[in-house]
């Protein structure tokens, strides 16, 4: 399969803007009030967040990758 170059970019910057977002998010995550109880315990609200950040920060490496073969596809289209 073939990407265009725009294509390709936008899944590139996809995966960089996932990466930057949710590394943010789980700083902000580690330091909010509600992922420990009283007792110092992880929360459920913790452990919720944290598997959605995970899955999202692989997904967007998975998309970024993607992004980054077909720039790459491309520009060795080109020096052919």
């Amino acid at each position: 399969m073939r990407m265009s170059k725009p294509v390709s970019l936008f899944l590139l910057a996809f995966g960089v803007w996932s990466w930057i977002i949710w590394v943010t998010f789980a700083r902000n995550l580690w330091q909010s009030d509600n992922a420990r109880d009283a007792t110092g315990a992880l929360t459920s609200f913790f452990w919720v967040h944290a598997a959605l950040t995970i899955v999202s920060i692989i997904l967007g490496t998975i998309i970024g990758v993607i992004g980054w073969r077909g720039l790459r596809a491309l520009t060795r289209r080109s020096e052919d």
